[in-house]
């Protein structure tokens, strides 16, 4: 006998609900096991999240606090925090048609709902804003990144567009702003090994062994003791153009992970300082289409203005 099939549960403002399975029955209500298991929240807000109705069983019906907790059994909650800050730059949709929406982001913005950033996070602005609950991002850049990010809007193309990144089909520009190296002032081509730092989660390093990171390097134009980079990266490494500028005596001006870090995960952003590093053009041969795409970002750093530090925010000194 077939089983009739789980209903789709919608969006909210954006968001779309994050599940979680009770792995065994020793909790004895459903408030007991949210409180315990995902701490992120007090127990007093989980309270209040399951009173107004924000988590949901697999029918999409609305689970009270005294439901008793059985093992096997599948919540979804919606992610948001009450004392989100917010965003500090807004995105520019660049093209969309039926199959991708192309977006420039601000410098400080996920692509993707991250810790504490859900309704300041890309995706779920340009799910609000669009009005595409099917919208998937095909790539990611960091936080601290500007520039160009690719989205799917149906869901049958998504891998197609993904494997462009995973079988390295796709050009990818960056440009930074790094301090000018004489050893720089040719082309070159860096590759380095790198891995998860073993005791900050939120930086990588690079280590002795076979290369898995690739990125093209040149130096473009000078400005004062900086000078505007061009970037190809061939592999996609987490934080590898970072690491590999600063592997070279030349790290991005702004960053504050590497040669040091200036500050551990979750601290407040210096809005002044941003990491001037952009996401420029993307060029690729569409695997649904089969027309050339190329996209340009709008966005330009700071730095090659003569503008930096930023002034502050405004209320802040």
């Amino acid at each position: 006998m077939a089983h009739a099939s789980r209903p789709r549960l919608p969006t909210r403002d954006g968001i779309s609900p994050s599940c979680v399975a009770v792995p065994a029955a020793r909790w004895p209500t459903v408030l007991d096991f949210l409180a315990e298991r995902l701490p992120a929240l007090t127990r007093d807000e989980w309270q209040a999240r399951l009173h107004t109705g924000a988590v949901l069983d697999e029918q999409g019906l609305p689970v009270a606090a005294t439901r008793p907790c059985r093992a096997g059994q599948r919540l979804f909650y919606y992610r948001g925090w009450s004392d989100e800050p917010d965003a500090s730059g807004s995105e520019r949709i660049v093209f969309q048609d039926e199959w991708l929406v192309v977006a420039d982001k601000p410098h400080f913005m996920p692509v993707t709902p991250s810790g504490r950033f859900v309704q300041r996070s890309l995706l779920v602005r340009l799910k609000r804003r669009l009005g595409i609950d099917t919208l998937s991002p095909i790539h990611r850049i960091d936080r601290e990144t500007a520039g160009l990010v690719v989205f799917a809007i149906q869901p049958h193309t998504r891998d197609a567009y993904q494997a462009l990144f995973r079988d390295q089909r796709i050009d990818k520009h960056y440009e930074a702003v790094a301090p000018r190296q004489p050893a720089l002032s040719r082309p070159r081509t860096h590759r380095s090994r790198l891995e998860p730092d073993p005791v900050r989660f939120f930086v990588s390093r690079e280590v002795a062994g076979a290369p898995n990171s690739e990125t093209h390097i040149e130096q473009a134009t000078a400005h004062g003791v900086h000078a505007l980079y061009r970037l190809r990266p061939v592999t996609g490494q987490r934080h590898q153009l970072r690491l590999h500028m600063n592997a070279l005596g030349a790290p991005i001006l702004g960053d504050a992970f590497y040669p040091e870090v200036l500050r551990d995960a979750g601290q407040a952003d210096d809005e002044r300082r941003p990491l001037q590093l952009l996401a420029r053009r993307l060029a690729f041969d569409d695997p649904v289409t089969g027309t050339p795409r190329v996209f340009e970002s709008g966005l330009r750093l700071a730095a090659l203005d003569g503008a930096w530090p930023l002034p502050a925010p405004r209320g802040q000194a």
